[in-house]
């Protein structure tokens, strides 16, 4: 038995590391291209559902309203999603400035109330190319033109842009910015194969004719989640070679780690529960065998206490599972400009093994809280 259980996890370790091998390569094969600055040509609508985020809005839209892009060729339409505090005020507020607000009034509930927010946006929408970003993202003022730059440039349908964490103030948020990086990094790895996995929707643009085509999120929007990763998905099976990651510092959206373990499980939660809808049969083994790498840790560790031989499986995993991870995430979180951030990777394990196993359990229940609704 033991002898079995060792080449399980052998192998299961052997799998893992030639995943992390696999991204490492993959994050390295993307350029940095170098983005034209001027003679831009298409018309972008920037897209943003928002509900009950009077708070920081206000700062998502002044950052908007600050870019560099020609304002000749920009809209914003910020669809309020039944906000339920001043969250529409503060968006008309700026109407003068060109903002323009869409009211979401549904009398019969939704499952997926942000993927109908964003669909009500695209109808109304004049532009060519739809940006999507968050309510309470913050962003440079060269964001928008190295987006369209880069999607003028390689002649995309659809660009995953970097998203990270910022302003922690806890080592629980630094450690969520290091495994953000992580997620961040895996989805541009892929694409940096030629595949779509994952992307994150507080930065992500996308062809509004081949939005439509796909027929937009149609098939996807029984959950509440989804409207980034897996209309990517949609778009890269018709599309494969025209998906681009943008791996360039201007392009980089900002938002913030959750404050308290509650709600950082709630999310996890609501991202897990789009995996039941993956047409690519690789990226969903790929996460099986994630998972079960790190279910073998955790068995091998507590296994070790009853059987020695199980504790030298349990270091050889744990310090195989630390260096490639290591080397995976210092070009990673170099990019972003927090090289201190791997420094943490040794405290970031431990929690992440069980973290993971939970979640990956968890994800199988698609009821979760959202935005004060209870959603599937």
């Amino acid at each position: 038995m033991i002898a079995i259980i060792s080449i399980i996890s052998l192998l299961l370790l052997a799998i893992y590391v030639g995943l992390l091998i696999y991204l490492i390569i993959g994050w390295a094969k993307i350029d940095q291209p170098e983005i034209k600055k001027s003679n831009f040509e298409t018309k972008v609508t920037i897209l943003i559902a928002a509900r009950n985020e009077e708070e920081k809005i206000h700062l998502t839209i002044e950052d908007i309203l600050n870019q560099g892009y020609p304002k000749s060729l920009t809209e914003i339409i910020i669809v309020d999603d039944h906000s339920t505090d001043n969250t529409s005020q503060i968006i008309k507020s700026y109407a003068d400035s060109g903002v323009k607000l869409l009211q979401l009034k549904e009398d019969k509930p939704l499952n997926s109330y942000k993927k109908k927010a964003i669909s009500e946006a695209i109808k109304i929408s004049t532009g060519d190319l739809m940006v999507a970003t968050d309510a309470d993202c913050r962003m440079g003022n060269k964001w928008l033109e190295s987006i369209v730059g880069y999607y003028e440039q390689q002649n995309l349908v659809f660009i995953s842009a970097p998203v990270t964490y910022f302003e922690e103030k806890s080592l629980f948020e630094l450690l969520q910015t290091l495994e953000f990086g992580y997620l961040i990094g895996i989805g541009a790895a892929f694409i940096g194969h030629g595949k779509a996995s994952n992307c994150n929707g507080a930065n992500i643009a996308y062809n509004k004719k081949v939005f439509l085509e796909v027929g937009g999120f149609q098939g996807i929007d029984d959950i509440a989640s989804g409207d980034d990763e897996l209309l990517l998905q949609k778009v890269a099976k018709n599309y494969p070679d025209r998906i681009g990651f943008l791996k360039i510092f201007d392009a980089v959206v900002f938002t913030h780690a959750k404050q308290s373990l509650n709600q950082f499980l709630e999310q996890r939660h609501r991202w897990a529960s789009k995996s039941v809808k993956y047409k690519n049969k690789y990226i969903v083994a790929m996460a099986i065998a994630i998972w079960a790498f790190n279910l073998s840790i955790l068995t091998n560790l507590i296994a070790g206490f009853f059987n020695y031989t199980f504790f030298q499986i349990f270091a050889i995993q744990f310090l195989f599972k630390f260096l490639f991870e290591l080397l995976f995430l210092i070009p990673i979180t170099s990019f972003f400009k927090r090289q201190s951030l791997p420094l943490l990777l040794i405290l970031l394990i431990p929690v992440h093994i069980i973290y993971f196993i939970y979640i990956g359990v968890k994800g199988y229940n698609n009821t979760y809280k959202w935005k004060g609704r209870t959603v599937r």
